[in-house]
Parts: structure tokens; C-alpha cells; sequence
């Protein structure tokens, strides 16, 4: 077994800290990708928009919410702002995975220190140093899959987005460039269980199956023992439903505050605004709105992050 400060040395090690950031930042785009077409539904969904609310709160709801943004601009309409969200995303999980590896040599220095709990501790430490440098690409993100634009069919630009933002009234002190940061606090506060959940169920369950004949490549070097793919997929994706499920509420509030800026233009609604403005229009299920397609959309994308993430740590040799 490794020493405790020989593993920190060597996860510290400036070629493991570019070696798994590649690994994240691939991992990260490739699930995206795969999933980009439920996450524009999701944030028209979540942020209200007038146009698509009628299809909210049923599970065809989102194909047919689909089935519209097609008919309209195409099928690159369903992949609207994600030109945005590859240049948010490999950044996010680049920082995400290798704070995640530096967090858990500090907390978990050898192997029988790798406790769930510690999982979740490294895992929301992970996420919230991530959302910190790549927050203001989520939101222009959002808005350009928020904006619809059925009259002449042109989808909004990253400059033309970028400039109504920082030109709305300022968030903070009058310093416009702090508008790129509408919903940072429910971020972060969502960022706790969502990061440090589907860390600690993936561990979880892994751990729990490693050493299964079925499911893993069982070996006597136990240190050698992987799950098959098909299991760390359905690892992946279960971390994903449960990191889902506690944050989702946050999560909702975050898109309302992001777009906040397209529905009251001439002020800024805060996080308590936002909280009530939920509440008064459905109650309790306002919170939750768009979770099913949540649930279609995270199971699958945390799935493949996981396993890709784990297949490029092999083929770059820092597994």
C-alpha cells in the first residue's frame, strides 16, 4: 500500500494533475453531448418560458416540447447554446475531477481512509471550486437555450447574449460584470448535495460491487479489481438520480434567478424573491418542475461521465 504522502506527492504531481484534468474535461463533454437535447427541454421547462409551459409536469411533455423546437429551428435548435456549454463544460470538468483528486489525497491519503463520507466532503469541495471559475458560461448557457425566436427563426448569438446581460440593471453595487453571476448562491448551496451525493452513491456502490464475480473483472490483486462497463454505467447513473433528487429545488431556483434578467428586465430579483415567486405560482411542486426529464436527462449523463472518466484514467496511465 501506497504512504500517505507518497500518494499526495504523486496526485500533486503537475503530469497527474494534466493527465486527469484531460481525462475530466473529455468525460465531461462527451456525457454533455450525449444529453444536450433533454437539457434544453429541461431549462425551458424549469425557467418557465411562456411558449413550452404547457407541456410541463407530464412525462411526453418533453418529447413533444421536443417534437416543437424541431418543427421551429431544426435539430440543431434542440442543441441550442451548447456551443456554450462545451466551453463551460470541458473547463468544469477538468477543475471538477482534478480538485476531486487533490481533495481526496488530502482527506482519504490511503486506501483504507476512503470512506463514503469522505467521498462526499471531496466531492462538494470539487464541485463548488468548479462552479466558482466557470459560473458566468452556465449562465450565458441558459439564456441562449432560454431564448426563443420563432419569428425569423435566428438563434441568438454568444456576443448578442453576452452584451444583454452585462447592459441589464446590476446585481451588486452597480458592477455589471457581477450580472454574469444571476443565481451563484443557490449554485453553490446546490452544489453541496448534487457533487457530494453522486461522489459518495458512486463510491458506494462501487465499493459494493467490486469484489462481485458477475458484475466486476474479479481478480485475486483486489487492487486491480474493475467493475465491467455495463456496472459502472448503472453506478454512474443511479449517483446521478440521487444527487438529482437533493438538489433539485435549488436547481430550480438557480435557472429562474438565471433568466430573471429576459422576464424583469428592468431590475434584479434576488434568491428570496425567487424562493416565493416558486412557491406563490405551484406551491411545493413548482420546485420539482421538469424532474422527470431531469431524471432521463442526469441518469445517462452521470453514468457516462463516470465510466469515461474512469476508461481515460486507464488509457492515460494514472489509474
Amino acid at each position: 500500500m501506497v504512504h500517505g504522502k507518497e500518494q499526495r506527492e504523486k496526485t500533486q504531481n503537475l503530469d497527474y494533475v494534466i493527465r486527469s484534468g484531460i481525462a475530466g474535461g473529455v468525460a465531461g463533454c462527451v456525457a454533455k453531448t450525449a444529453v444536450a437535447p433533454f437539457d434544453r427541454v429541461k431549462i425551458l421547462f424549469q425557467a418557465k418560458n411562456p411558449v413550452f409551459e404547457k407541456y410541463a409536469g407530464t412525462f411526453t411533455g418533453a418529447f413533444k416540447a421536443g417534437r416543437d423546437i424541431v418543427k421551429h429551428t431544426g435539430v440543431l435548435g434542440l442543441f441550442q447554446g451548447h456551443s456554450v456549454t462545451l466551453l463551460r463544460i470541458f473547463p468544469y470538468a477538468t477543475i471538477r475531477f482534478i480538485a476531486f483528486e487533490q481533495f481526496r489525497a488530502i482527506l482519504m491519503p490511503t486506501k483504507a481512509q476512503e470512506t463514503g463520507l469522505r467521498h462526499f466532503f471531496a466531492g462538494s469541495f470539487a464541485g463548488m471550486t468548479s462552479v466558482v471559475f466557470t459560473y458566468p458560461l452556465d449562465l450565458v448557457r441558459v439564456r441562449m437555450a432560454y431564448d426563443i425566436r420563432k419569428e425569423d427563426h435566428t438563434r441568438p448569438s454568444l456576443i448578442q447574449t453576452c452584451r444583454q446581460i452585462y447592459r441589464e440593471p446590476a446585481a451588486i453595487a452597480r458592477i455589471h460584470l457581477f450580472n454574469f453571476y444571476r443565481g451563484f448562491i443557490p449554485t453553490m448551496a446546490g452544489m453541496i448535495p448534487y457533487a457530494g451525493v453522486s461522489f459518495f452513491t458512486y463510491h458506494s456502490m462501487t465499493q459494493l460491487f467490486k469484489y462481485h464475480p458477475v458484475i466486476s473483472r474479479y481478480t485475486m490483486k483486489k487492487s486491480n479489481n474493475r467493475l465491467k462497463t455495463w456496472a459502472e454505467l448503472v453506478c454512474g447513473g443511479v449517483a446521478g438520480l440521487v444527487a438529482q433528487t437533493s438538489s433539485y429545488p435549488l436547481e430550480v431556483t438557480r435557472r429562474r434567478m438565471q433568466v430573471g434578467g429576459l422576464l424583469h428586465p428592468t431590475k434584479f430579483v434576488g434568491f428570496f424573491e425567487t424562493v416565493k415567486a416558486i412557491y406563490a405560482a405551484k406551491g411545493f411542486k413548482g420546485f420539482y418542475v421538469g424532474l422527470s426529464i431531469g431524471y432521463i436527462k442526469v441518469a445517462p449523463m452521470m453514468a457516462i461521465s463516470f465510466t469515461v472518466y474512469s476508461r481515460m484514467k486507464s488509457l492515460l496511465k494514472i489509474d
